[in-house]
């Protein structure tokens, strides 16, 4: 969980890092915490900007709400890291255990519900982990991913600036983890269809969408290349369908993962 000063250049510009640099001497993180290996922080640029990085993961796995569309990690992401290489924030995981292990059941059982109440995102999250099938359709997710397109610039039709699809992708993460791949289709299906549907409204961050998509896409194909009932055949005429009626820029990523899937099926068929 170490962060070097060669790890954070290999994943940005030589420009975007010596911006970076003067962000943090200039002290534009307002906010910065850590839990475990991962931090999040605040800062500042034009507006107030949320950075999340993973100090485990290669390359950190950087997100950031800013509007960068360049190779690599923007300026806010490089200076959080420099921050963590030069001074850490203290593990907040350690005080959150203490206090986990202080509490009365009954205590956290009410404070679980009582949020999960009121959360949805953890509530799905709750439900992923501990359930036994997605409580959520294909059309309740898209509409809640369509919903986060129309609030990041509700006054234009045209997105400018990066949507964060994390709790998408963590649903998603969380029922593989699980061995529900048919319940995490259903998530990338969602996220599939939504990017789909409204990229051309994108302008600006042209890179988080696409690797969004693609993250998306690839996870899907993943997921229903191991469901054994009807579901695999019906992914197949979809990806198909939509490559006849999506956007036409994302046609070939779309014949692209039908083509693999249909490999996948006969192989697994022994065809």
């Amino acid at each position: 969980m170490s962060v070097t000063e060669e790890g954070v250049r290999n994943i940005c510009t030589d420009a975007v890092f010596e911006r970076g640099e003067g962000y943090l001497a200039e002290g534009r993180i307002r906010e910065i915490h850590r839990v475990g290996a991962t931090v999040s922080a605040v800062v500042s640029g034009s507006r107030q900007y949320d950075v999340r990085v993973d100090l485990a993961a290669d390359e950190f796995d950087p997100w950031c709400d800013c509007p960068y569309d360049g190779p690599g990690a923007c300026k806010h992401v490089v200076a959080v890291l420099l921050r963590c290489l030069d001074d850490a924030p203290p593990d907040e995981g350690d005080r959150l255990d203490v206090e986990l292990d202080a509490a009365d059941p009954d205590d956290l059982r009410a404070f679980l519900r009582d949020t999960l109440a009121t959360d949805a995102t953890l509530r799905e999250r709750f439900f992923a982990r501990f359930g036994e099938s997605s409580t959520r359709s294909v059309e309740e997710l898209r509409t809640a991913i369509d919903r986060r397109f129309e609030e990041t610039n509700p006054e234009y039709y045209v997105v400018f600036e990066p949507i964060d699809f994390a709790e998408w992708f963590d649903l998603a993460d969380e029922y593989r983890e699980q061995g529900r791949n048919g319940s995490a289709a259903v998530v990338y299906r969602a996220l599939v269809e939504s990017l789909d549907d409204n990229m051309e409204r994108v302008d600006g961050a042209y890179d988080h969408f696409s690797q969004a998509f693609a993250r998306a896409l690839d996870g899907y194909v993943e997921c229903a290349a191991d469901r054994e009932d009807h579901g695999a055949t019906d992914a197949v005429a979809f990806l198909e369908e939509r490559a006849e009626s999506g956007t036409s820029y994302l046609a070939d990523q779309f014949e692209r993962a039908a083509s693999e899937l249909r490999e996948r099926l006969a192989r697994g068929s022994g065809g």
